[in-house]
């Protein structure tokens, strides 16, 4: 569980190694197997200084979320928290000084276990992630990171750091002070760790020598002032209360840093037994942690089909989208064949990724040889037979039917035998749209989301004959691109559009009704949503719900009878109000200024006072 050497020189090396684990982390076996080598080295009058590293690729990846999961009552968390505690308070009064070697991944406890040490090397790998981002997770830094972080770089930045969940690069690291030296290569990292403690030694942490001054100020100087009157009011316009552990972590910094440091910990422990008990923490750690990751094993992928080697991708269609999609086959190492009906228009959409690489080569996170590589990967192009063996090819022409089946039939000729043809549509049926395919049953659809570079969903679409092995490849290739594949069935705006569209229409019916636009907007937000339906509307366009409204009625036959038809009907046909994208809407958003809802809605839909409350309104938004 942990390594322990001790050389000539008098220092011990603890490396954790949590053998039979997925990933070194902080648990009751790590943090017994911890109590019990720490003791043996303060005990031991030979040992100079300490230095904790990993004999793992990351140093420590966190708190083990199963453990977090299973802590079921407040003072057993709260007894547990303050154990870890007095484990790393020994180690900062013991009068030897620790180093911390961070040769990988130091997150949340891992990170606070580095904070604890008198001094923090790293090694300068960008792939190296250090931070303490569990409010993500529905919690706050419970190994004392909450005191020791604004002790150590000031409560702004500590603050911005914790709140936000920052995972930062050990660069950035070092330039806010989280880190106090880089080394190039892992070779380096235990020798400058021996060479501070000969060196240098120090023996105590700022906070525990007299005189010692946050940085920044405190909680009562001026700056701190306004660090907690601005935050306090960002942090509730962001979160509308929705977001317990990120008060508490607000709470945790004004009240310990007015406190003496062993007390300060105490506040820490109470507040974090609070945040594991919250609903919102479980649900948080099961959705966004275990099933996530999950997601992003391939947990629907047909597990009787072997692996697939996916080396070139044929993508139809050079706009955004297929721009987007270009992009992030070549980054990760795919050949990739960009055709749109022109060869500059095939240019064009390769321009986008030239934008996004040059950007990091710009910023020195990319050398001009992997640029080099990365752009010769694509091959724009209007010729069909430059498709030639791709094992996939994927289409992101416009969203029309005819369009569509002219492109499968004209490149799907060239596809490797075992080659499998996707569509990137949001709306139209795959078991349609596969009809002009020579082979349904490798005929699949790939909904990604816009932009593709940033956003980390894929629908994965089924077909009435799809095959199991197109879906095994749908998955290796969404995994391979380093995204989120969900698996869905054939139903009429698939999952992630029918799912998401129930928040514009129930706040069209109660705009309606006659509720307020104000409230209707503020109720989505108190809901959690980024923004209000109204805004939602505006923002992918009225004018598209319009046609989808429309098109859905030819499709099936039916008359659409629902306040969305009628308010859509008449911001497109005789208000000429479609959205965001002509600058009139829902809002109004003039030149230079800030957005604001239209004063017409007043005329169009008066307001009947008092038929609804605001929590009602947010019930019927989440739960429709």
């Amino acid at each position: 569980m942990i390594d322990f050497t001790k050389d000539a020189d008098g220092i011990a090396v603890l490396s954790f190694n949590m053998v039979g684990h997925p990933m070194n982390v902080i648990n009751e076996q790590s943090s017994e197997a911890f109590k019990n080598v720490l003791e043996q080295v303060l005990a031991d009058k030979e040992i100079k200084g300490v230095v904790i590293t990993s004999s793992r690729p990351e140093f420590i990846a966190g708190a083990d979320l199963n453990m977090i999961l299973g802590l079921n009552n407040t003072n057993e968390v709260v007894e547990m928290t303050q154990q870890l505690h007095k484990l790393f308070r020994a180690m900062e009064k013991s009068g030897k000084p620790f180093v911390a070697a961070i040769n990988g991944t130091a997150l949340g406890g891992g990170y606070e276990l580095c904070l604890a040490c008198h001094y923090r090397v790293c090694v300068d790998d960008s792939r190296i992630q250090i931070g303490l981002p569990e409010v993500q997770l529905g919690l706050l830094p419970g190994g004392g990171g909450t005191q020791r972080l604004p002790r150590l770089i000031g409560m702004q930045a500590a603050l911005q750091n914790m709140l936000e969940g920052k995972r930062l690069r050990p660069a950035q690291a070092k330039s806010e002070g989280m880190v106090d030296a880089l080394v190039a290569t892992k070779e380096e990292l235990i020798p400058a760790a021996k060479k501070w403690i000969l060196e240098v030694g120090k023996k105590a942490q700022p906070w525990d020598v007299d005189g010692y001054k946050v940085p920044g100020g405190g909680v009562q100087s001026p700056n701190g002032v306004m660090v907690f009157t601005a935050g306090a009011a960002l942090l509730m316009k962001k979160t509308f209360g929705n977001y317990p552990a990120a008060q508490f972590i607000m709470n945790c910094v004004y009240e310990g840093m007015q406190l003496p440091f062993d007390k300060a910990l105490e506040v820490e422990a109470r507040y974090f037994a609070k945040a594991v008990m919250t609903k919102e923490s479980k649900h948080m750690i099961r959705t966004l942690f275990f099933n996530l990751n999950e997601a992003n094993k391939g947990a629907a992928r047909p597990k009787e089909i072997g692996e697939i080697p996916l080396k070139k991708v044929g993508i139809l269609g050079a706009g955004m989208m297929g721009a987007g999609i270009a992009y992030v086959s070549a980054d990760a190492g795919l050949e990739v064949v960009l055709k749109d009906v022109s060869l500059e228009a095939a240019e064009k959409g390769k321009d986008y990724s030239k934008k996004l690489w040059g950007a990091k080569l710009s910023k020195g996170f990319m050398t001009q040889e992997k640029f080099d590589t990365l752009m010769g990967r694509i091959k724009a192009t209007d010729n069909a037979a430059d498709l030639a063996g791709c094992d996939l090819i994927i289409e992101a022409v416009f969203e029309d039917r005819g369009l569509k089946a002219t492109v499968t039939k004209e490149s799907e000729p060239h596809l490797n035998p075992t080659g499998v043809f996707a569509s990137n549509t949001s709306t139209l049926p795959i078991t349609g749209l596969a009809e002009a395919s020579a082979h349904p049953d490798k005929f699949i659809g790939l909904h990604f989301f816009s932009p593709v570079d940033k956003m980390p969903l894929v629908e994965i679409i089924l077909g009435k004959e799809t095959s199991n092995y197109a879906i095994a490849m749908a998955v290796d290739y969404v995994k391979k691109i380093k995204k989120t594949p969900i698996v869905v069935n054939d139903g009429r705006g698939f999952f992630t559009s029918r799912n998401f569209s129930t928040y514009v229409a129930e706040g069209l019916e109660l705009l309606n009704e006659g509720v307020a636009p104000a409230l209707i907007e503020n109720a989505g937000k108190g809901a959690g949503m980024p923004v209000g339906p109204l805004a939602v509307a505006d923002e992918v366009t009225i004018e598209l719900m319009y046609k989808i409204i429309k098109q859905t009625e030819k499709d099936t036959g039916v008359s659409l009878d629902s306040a969305q038809k009628t308010i859509a009907t008449l911001f497109v046909e005789k208000l000429d109000r479609i959205g965001k994208k002509a600058g009139k809407g829902f809002y109004d958003y003039p030149e230079g200024g800030k957005k604001h809802l239209w004063a017409g809605l007043a005329e169009h839909f008066p307001v009947k006072e008092g038929i609804i409350d605001l929590e009602t309104a947010k019930t019927r938004l989440l739960y429709r």
